[in-house]
């Protein structure tokens, strides 16, 4: 194995990422060109070799540390020429770090402990500026017409011993200055000591909460919100510069899975996923984003993969001064993927002074799944589930998520992503992906198998939370909405979820602490967010805000039933009858069959006070009692053993009010069979009184549901003998031999 001692200079692209994410072509065509230019040219003057470019940086090789440090002083007095000329926006400042070491040498490559110290340098200095080595610094210091200004020395990534670190000055006479004025300590000494002790208090804020450093009302006051009393940070979706959308959902997992990880440490605040990726187009600078969403920092980065080789650069901005906290970047196998987002974690950790529990370092410390190919296949599920809300979504990020499983069976985090779809299939009877008894099933049994595997997974516990609401077990909902929120305090889902079953209960006030938290983590929420959080506040009583996040869903989602039918009854309740017959006028045209009846068996897990309610504003609203509209005669009502008779031994023929040929046999036991072109069902039959209730498992909630049989006289459907109509349908029939 070939070995040489020589200087590496190693240079970077400050902010690429967020300037690709502007002009991805017009990024790249600066940069090739500031390359051919700029760069280039001052390498083959000075005797370098281009090694390599690497995204937005490269890496060189120099016989001298004065001649490469020649070639970095020229390339950055040229591009500060350059950049006057640029807008502030759209300028490329390179960060540029030198070291002189022993490399090993492969072909036309090198690498080794020399250039990762090149490396580690370059991630120290300014934007514009340069950053040497001790042993660079040793070389040059008296050679060349700059300044250095001593870092001290610093412990660097994946070098044992700490490295002293030199910044450069290109006026050598303020490092000058610098160094006399540690050399030689007189008055202003005094001074400063004065100055000092003044600063004691400030300092020891400081080490206790850094994240209030430089929080001045000039800073601040464009904020859109308050920064919390805790660190705030947002990651913001890293940036594919592989050149191939392929491994966009490299990038996007990436993001996911380090919003997860932090969102689980309780002494952080951190921004949902949506919300970061709603800013991703843009394009704003980083103190933009920052307001935006109200943190005090950013986390940006991109990735690149060629072949089994991933990397990744990272940095933590402070939003407040522009300054970068920590920047690194890793150049690893896709092997060590989780750990390079390991060392992300703990480096963002160490950065904002966090102290972590012994339940959090245990959490943190797990790995989702040792397979790759099963966390590629969840990426990809968690991509398509930005889009969740269709059945063709549902399908694509199902099938990624079994995949997932079937690479890996203890995937936990896979297991609940298909009990979060589950559990959405059954609430919107979804009947085309799966039967709401399949689907109930379904999102059961991957919540509990998720929770087997992980006892801490805050989505399956928050989808668990969700059944049991539904089915009427609010202690254990509350408890298990709670566990969810302990598992991931930042996690805007499992807050709002916790705030539904909050207002459900009637416990109103915590409720709503709840959902403005929830809000807070998610200022930019999905549609279905907005939903929820306009719901939790409309069974509080809070009409506007309901009214407001309502609006913002039924714009988004103009199809969506439950947007339309609580903006119905929300703007009657405000004295708005305009709006809400318009409203009213589309949910009958979106869903003809909407009925009070229906409503009162789907929400009949609500508190009675708060179901009342909300019925008689529908009533108001003018929603009809039966699907349809259908208004039966009391005296063509069959009753009594008329009615028991029509059950006992015998089969209906007919078809559905919007045409669905459908037959149903009942038995004398009260069992009944019932077969449509899509569906085939069993349950149970029982008269209560002059009504007729039916039961079939799994369907409707698992409800028992009552409706009323009449002699036919509609003119639509002459050829009948009757009319059965229930919350969920009006069917004309009559009896089959």
């Amino acid at each position: 194995m070939e070995r040489r001692l020589a200087a590496v200079l190693i240079a970077d692209v400050v902010g690429y990422g967020r300037l690709s994410q502007v002009d991805e072509e017009g990024t790249r065509l600066r940069f090739q060109a500031d390359l051919r230019e700029i760069v280039e040219p001052s390498i083959a003057e000075h005797s370098g070799r281009l090694v390599k470019t690497m995204g937005d940086g490269l890496l060189v090789e120099f016989h001298s540390v004065v001649d490469a440090m020649r070639c970095a002083v020229d390339v950055q007095k040229l591009k500060a020429k350059h950049n006057a000329e640029i807008p502030a926006d759209r300028r490329l400042d390179f960060r540029i770090g030198i070291n002189l070491g022993d490399l090993i040498v492969e072909g036309d490559d090198i690498h080794g402990d020399g250039v990762n110290l090149a490396d580690r340098m370059q991630s120290l200095a300014e934007p514009g500026g340069i950053a040497i080595s001790g042993p660079a610094y040793d070389q040059v210091k008296s050679k060349l017409d700059v300044g250095f200004v001593s870092l001290g020395e610093q412990r660097v990534k994946s070098i044992a011993e700490p490295v002293r670190v030199y910044r450069v000055v290109f006026g050598p006479l303020a490092a000058n200055r610098a160094a006399n004025a540690r050399r030689y300590p007189g008055r202003w000494r005094i001074a400063a000591i004065a100055v000092a002790i003044l600063f004691i208090p400030a300092v020891a804020a400081l080490w206790w909460q850094p994240w209030v450093l430089l929080e001045t009302p000039s800073l601040t006051q464009r904020f859109a919100y308050p920064l919390p009393d805790k660190p705030s940070v947002a990651v913001l979706p890293f940036i594919n510069v592989s050149g191939d959308v392929e491994h966009d959902h490299l990038a996007e997992g990436l993001t996911d899975d380090l919003i997860t990880e932090l969102s689980k440490v309780s002494g952080l605040f951190v921004i949902a996923r949506h919300s970061v990726f709603a800013v991703r187009d843009d394009g704003g600078k980083i103190q933009d984003v920052a307001a935006e969403l109200g943190v005090h920092y950013v986390l940006e980065g991109t990735l690149q993969r060629a072949g089994s080789r991933l990397r990744i650069n990272v940095k933590l901005i402070d939003a407040l001064t522009g300054l970068s906290l920590w920047a690194e970047r890793y150049d690893r196998e896709y092997a060590d993927l989780f750990a390079v987002q390991d060392d992300v974690i703990g480096k963002i950790i160490a950065a904002l002074a966090i102290r972590l529990s012994e339940g959090e370092r245990t959490q943190l410390a797990q790995i989702p799944t040792e397979n790759l190919e099963a966390y590629d296949y969840y990426m990809r599920a968690e991509q398509a589930g930005l889009t969740y809300g269709d059945v063709v979504t549902y399908r694509e990020a199902l099938s990624y998520y079994q995949k997932a499983i079937d690479l890996d069976p203890n995937f936990a985090d896979a297991h609940a992503g298909i009990a979060r779809i589950a559990v959405d299939v059954w609430r919107n009877d979804y009947n085309i992906l799966w039967s709401a008894a399949v689907a109930r099933k379904i999102a059961y049994d991957a919540a509990g198998q998720a929770l087997k595997i992980d006892a801490n997974n805050a989505r399956a516990h928050t989808v668990l939370a969700l059944l049991q609401l539904v089915d009427g077990r609010q202690t254990e909902a509350l408890t298990s909405a709670n566990r969810a929120v302990q598992a991931q305090p930042s996690d805007a889902e499992a807050n709002g979820n916790l705030a539904l079953v909050l207002a459900h209960i009637g416990n109103h006030d915590q409720a709503i602490s709840e959902i403005e938290k929830a809000l807070r983590f998610d200022p930019s929420p999905s549609p279905g967010f907005q939903l929820l959080a306009g719901i939790v506040f409309y069974i509080v009583g809070d009409e506007d805000r309901a009214i407001s996040l309502m609006e913002a869903a039924r714009d988004a989602l103009p199809k969506a039933e439950a947007a339309r039918e609580f903006l119905t009854a929300a703007y009657i309740d405000d004295g708005d009858k305009t709006r809400s017959l318009q409203e009213k006028t589309k949910l009958l045209e979106l869903f003809p069959e909407s009925n009070l009846n229906y409503y009162g068996y789907l929400y009949d897990y609500w508190r009675k006070d708060d179901l009342n309610k909300h019925l008689s504003r529908l009533q108001k609203a003018g929603i009809p009692d039966w699907p349809f509209g259908f208004q039966g005669k009391e005296d063509d009502q069959v009753t009594g053993e008329q009615l028991r008779d029509l059950i006992s031994d015998k089969t209906w023929a007919g078809k559905h009010r919007n045409g669905t040929q459908f037959v149903q046999f009942f038995d004398k036991a009260g069992n009944t069979a019932y077969r449509s072109t899509n569906t085939n069902i069993t349950g149970t039959v029982e008269i209560q009184g002059d009504w007729l209730c039916e039961k079939f498992p799994g369907y409707f909630l698992d409800r028992m549901v009552c409706g009323s049989v009449y002699r036919n006289h509609a003119a639509e459907e002459p050829g009948a003998t009757y009319v059965h109509v229930t919350p969920q349908a009006l069917k004309f029939f009559s009896i089959g031999r």
